[in-house]
């Protein structure tokens, strides 16, 4: 009759076991890591090649000879434009990345930076006019600041007057009087200018004293 094994002693796990299990899920979370980064650059792929037409369109609206050509090469050049930022605002999606949207909300500072000012009849102050850069999340978290311009009370702003055909400044006023609005100030003549208007004068009286 043989005899039992040895019961194995089950205690806390030593140290080498613990690095090795630390190991084993870094190693894991490298490769989830590369597997994502390869979905992601494999699904940029197509906006690349529509990019590359999206060129392509560029070059036949510059080569184009008439205006019906060119029309036809800007239809087409701006569908393909948007249809590369869709294509890229699915990817986002597909990754979690969306735009914020902050266009009419309040400035939460978590989230945008203000980069400007401008009154406004209406809207509440501190309220988001427009984006200068569009704002992203990933997730939950915020993956780029929106950079906005935001309300404050107070008039509109005026339009900039922009001068009709013809009406711009008179080329031949002087700059003192358009700088000062005073009158015109008379040409300087040189020593030798008013020397040379002299002579023709001068010789016509000793003409007339030999006579």
């Amino acid at each position: 009759m043989t005899d039992p094994a040895p019961a194995v002693a089950t205690g806390p796990p030593s140290e080498l076991d613990r690095l090795r299990r630390r190991v084993e899920a870094l190693s894991r979370k490298r490769a989830e890591a590369d597997a994502q980064l390869h979905a992601l650059l494999s699904s940029l792929l197509p906006l690349d090649d529509l990019l590359a037409d999206t060129r392509r369109r560029a070059g036949a609206l510059h080569a184009a000879r008439t205006a019906r050509e060119a029309t036809s090469a800007a239809v087409a050049l701006s569908e393909q434009i948007e249809a590369a930022h869709l294509m890229l605002r699915g990817e986002f999606t597909r990754h979690d990345v969306s735009p914020m949207d902050t266009v009419g909300r309040a400035v939460d500072l978590v989230e945008m930076r203000v980069v400007g000012t401008e009154s406004h009849p209406t809207w509440p102050d501190a309220t988001v006019l427009r984006e200068r850069v569009t704002g992203f999340r990933l997730g939950a978290s915020t993956l780029r600041h929106a950079q906005v311009v935001v309300a404050v009370p107070g008039p509109a702003p005026e339009p900039e007057a922009v001068p009709a055909a013809g009406q711009g400044p008179d080329p031949a006023a002087s700059p003192a009087a358009s700088a000062g609005g005073g009158r015109a100030q008379p040409r300087r003549t040189s020593r030798s200018q008013r020397r040379l208007a002299r002579k023709p004068s001068a010789g016509r009286g000793r003409r007339s004293r030999r006579t």
